[in-house]
């Protein structure tokens, strides 16, 4: 998959997937490599700036194999922006595949 292309949706990834549970950095890294390909510094740099937007907040917990984990949690405003931008995604795959000629309404 294109570089770019991948980069643009993966903030709608990482914020769908923490509006489920907390997550911690590698756990999400997992979580998303299910279905995209991604590397593990992807993701730390997202998560960083979703962080100080005030996205999410962090706590420490511990692990019991190795050092505590940082988890991410979403925080309402969070919330919101991921149903923003979730909305502004199925805008756009709609007028995408009109234009390539496919109805998500089908697939």
């Amino acid at each position: 998959m294109n570089v770019q292309l991948k980069k643009g949706v993966l903030e709608l990834c990482v914020l769908s997937l923490v509006t489920k549970k907390d997550y911690y950095g590698y756990e999400l890294v997992n979580e998303i490599s299910k279905n995209i390909q991604i590397s593990d510094g992807t993701i730390y740099p997202i998560l960083r700036r979703l962080t100080q937007d005030g996205y999410f907040v962090t706590y420490l917990q511990e692990s019991q194999e190795g050092p505590p984990r940082k988890y991410y949690k979403i925080t309402e405003i969070g919330m919101k922006t991921k149903e923003v931008l979730e909305n502004e995604w199925f805008v756009f795959i709609n007028s995408v595949n009109n234009i390539i000629g496919e109805d998500c309404e089908d697939g």
